[in-house]
């Protein structure tokens, strides 16, 4: 099965992510991961992307797509991906169907994990975290016993400054404006399908699963 996983911020991906690679064994591969194994066997790809991120600069869509080339044609692939991260541009897109075509492959689904704006809000903007020990809460999925107290150590709980109600908005209006041309793209090619991830994290997965059965 050849995968890309998509979801805003806080949409749930990464659980769910880690739940398809339990269960059919294929590779999760983010954009994270493909530069850090590029950098650390130093391929010409892997140094050009590496001069870029030292300088704190956006990696150009010609690095990242060879990059992206190169993991897609290494052995543990061969039966299939889960690709996290990228595409994130329709010309990213277009450039990893001339990828998989060179492969001999294609998508199966495009998957986007699909939560409402105002719950996604609620998710991110609930965690408080204890200054003292570190621990994490959230004010509705995993509050403290007693508020703004840590139930470990005692310690004063604070929210991030990233966790703000602002920044978080910011955060999605960002991911929305990036992620809706690219959804439209795969709606419009007949890949796209959506998961409501507003359910239990089991029933999430159960959906999940269904749709992943028939590739089997």
């Amino acid at each position: 099965m050849n995968l890309v996983l998509m979801g805003l911020p806080g949409a749930g991906k990464g659980t769910q992510a880690d739940k398809i690679v339990d269960k059919y064994g294929v590779p999760h591969i983010s954009t994270g991961d493909m530069f850090r194994l590029a950098m650390k066997e130093g391929t010409e790809l892997g140094l050009k992307a590496k001069s870029f991120i030292d300088k704190g600069e956006l990696v150009p869509d010609e690095v990242t797509i060879g990059i992206v080339r190169e993991r897609l044609s290494m052995k543990d692939c061969e039966q299939g991906f889960l690709l996290d991260g990228f595409p994130r541009t329709v010309a990213q897109a277009e450039a990893l169907e001339v990828i998989l075509a060179d492969l001999g492959k294609k998508i199966d689904y495009v998957i986007n994990i699909d939560v409402d704006q105002s719950i996604l809000m609620e998710r991110l903007t609930g965690r408080r975290i204890c200054k003292n020990c570190g621990a994490t809460y959230h004010l509705v999925f995993n509050p403290p016993a007693e508020a703004g107290v840590c139930d470990r150590c005692n310690g004063e709980l604070y929210q991030r400054a990233d966790d703000n109600a602002e920044t978080v908005q910011n955060r999605l209006d960002v991911n929305v404006k990036q992620t809706q041309p690219l959804l439209d793209y795969y709606n419009e090619k007949g890949y796209l399908k959506n998961i409501n991830g507003q359910q239990h994290i089991d029933q999430v997965f159960s959906n999940l699963d269904e749709l992943l059965k028939g590739l089997k």
